[in-house]
């Protein structure tokens, strides 16, 4: 029975965490462990982890000295796991009750695929479902995907054993963390999508991947394709050469536009469904 890992890096999240814990123990899926890293959070975060999680040994937090931000954060939580399996959950979203039951069931019935990932719906700030997030569906993996425009999201399960092959996250990283993963991932195998949502993402203020940091989000996103890019040795696209150094993420979403022209969603759709 694999074991799986769920790592939660957390910072100032603390008021939320309370929705997180109860889907994690309300799983159908018991063979588990919680991985918690806190990033020298400034609420009262640790004392409600610690009230919440205690007397549970399958829950271990753990606290950066300093704050080092998501990559090193999220980067560490890997670090410290022992599971089979690894995914991550934010400390302000939730699971539904099936999301490990229905993720180890792709991994036994496909022993090939490295990875799976879901559909996820957006919820208020109280957790309300709203809407479904359309745009995740099963990818056609290949030199030249990107996740531009994004179709691999949460809930990102993973093989640990496939991370360890990789230089793992970039600990430089303060956001598109998930991403690098996602990237780097794809180089050792294929990743199988379950049509089913099995993750809650909560909207709100606070949210470090919403309105006031999109741009740094979007900048950063281009880094890690540049980096991609020069790790799979592509060196041009459509004859066009990738920059040697990183200037804007224009340019690197230039390369890319292509891929949201419809004769390239239609091909890649016929490749997914012929390999899926």
């Amino acid at each position: 029975m694999n074991k799986v890992s769920i790592l939660i890096a957390n910072y100032n999240n603390g008021k939320y965490f309370k929705d997180c814990y109860e889907s994690i123990i309300s799983q159908t899926y018991v063979n588990w462990e919680v991985i918690i890293v806190d990033d020298c959070s400034t609420d009262d975060s640790v004392d409600t982890i610690k009230e919440l999680i205690k007397d549970d040994e399958r829950f271990k937090l753990f606290e950066n000295e300093i704050n080092r931000g998501c990559g090193f954060t999220k980067r560490k939580c890997v670090e410290l796991a022992s599971g089979d399996l690894c995914g991550f959950l934010d400390p302000d979203d939730a699971l539904v009750p099936s999301s490990l039951e229905s993720s180890i069931g792709e991994f036994e019935k496909n022993t090939k695929i490295i990875a799976t990932y879901s559909q996820l719906v957006f919820c208020d700030e109280k957790l309300n479902p709203k809407d479904i997030f359309s745009k995740i569906k099963q990818v056609y993996n290949h030199k030249y995907f990107f996740n531009t425009p994004i179709q691999i999201s949460a809930l990102f399960i993973f093989k640990r054993e496939a991370y360890l092959k990789t230089s793992g996250i970039n600990p430089n990283l303060k956001n598109a963390v998930d991403q690098d993963l996602y990237l780097k991932l794809l180089e050792i195998g294929d990743a199988k999508f379950i049509e089913e949502v099995l993750y809650k993402y909560r909207l709100h203020s606070n949210g470090i991947s919403q309105q006031a940091s999109k741009q740094s989000a979007k900048d950063s996103f281009a880094k890690v394709i540049h980096e991609s890019m020069k790790r799979r040795g592509i060196t041009k696209i459509n004859n066009i050469p990738v920059p040697e150094n990183f200037t804007t993420s224009d340019e690197i979403y230039n390369l890319l536009s292509y891929q949201t022209k419809i004769p390239y969603r239609l091909l890649s759709k016929i490749k997914t469904t012929l390999n899926f």
